[in-house]
């Protein structure tokens, strides 16, 4: 019965998604090109906070558990687990003092009004995954934007999505570079649950009644780290043990 009723929610979901994504993509542009960067930053929160409104509709609830006084004095790198496209949202609404921006994939700077937009010109970093070439320079220069700006990275080091919630190894070079480029950094890891669940069924129709949880963890240094594969272990240690497939 619930999987019937998530056929016409989709629906309506859908439809209130793209309208909201095209909307935005105009009023970005407009934003950008007229009063900079900071009129950009603050039409694409509004676009996060409409976005997850949008997922109200097939009863999806956000809970987003952080205890810490992070400053915005200092560079981040935000490191989480990663299960589906609604992650980024309220990533980017809870952790906004902190100009959230991201390592993505070059498929996604294109193509997706509101998205591809801010991508290409917000600050983050796109990405071919099959071509490190191309992609390590891109992500030391990344490194050093944030480092500059006080800004924060974030990355999903499993590199892929999980489709049942259950962890897959960090790929590490990603985190390797960062930590080079971004030496004073806090590293603050999330751990993310149930936003598989919106995809149980696919992409149509999508889960309903969905709690994703965010977990933020205690913030940790850079620098109290000489060894960062063990600051790597450390990190991926603290969020996987949190994961409940």
């Amino acid at each position: 019965m619930l999987k019937l009723l998530s056929y016409p929610l989709t629906a309506i979901y859908s439809l209130a998604f793209f309208l909201t994504i095209l909307i935005f993509h105009p009023i970005q542009a407009f934003c950008y090109r007229v009063f900079g960067y900071p009129a950009l930053k603050k039409s694409v929160d509004m676009l996060q906070f409409c976005l997850m409104r949008c997922m109200n509709i097939l009863g999806t609830r956000f809970t987003f558990d952080n205890p810490h006084n992070i400053g915005a004095d200092q560079p981040l790198i935000i490191v989480s687990n990663h299960q589906s496209m609604y992650d980024i949202s309220p990533i980017m609404w809870y952790m906004r003092k902190h100009h959230p921006k991201f390592i993505s994939k070059i498929e996604l700077g294109k193509g997706i009004p509101s998205v591809s937009y801010n991508l290409r010109h917000g600050g983050s970093v796109l990405i071919d995954r099959k071509n490190p070439r191309q992609s390590l320079p891109a992500i030391m220069k990344f490194g050093e934007y944030i480092e500059k700006t006080n800004r924060a990275a974030v990355i999903f080091p499993e590199g892929t999505r999980s489709k049942d919630g259950t962890p897959k190894p960090f790929q590490t070079k990603g985190l390797e570079i960062l930590f080079k480029k971004i030496p004073s950094a806090l590293v603050v890891p999330i751990t993310i649950n149930n936003s598989w669940k919106t995809l149980r069924y696919g992409k149509f129709p999508m889960g309903l009644g969905t709690h994703i949880k965010f977990t933020v963890h205690k913030p940790i240094k850079v620098s109290t780290f000489v060894n960062k594969q063990d600051l790597i272990s450390s990190i991926e240690t603290t969020i996987t043990q949190h994961i409940k497939p």
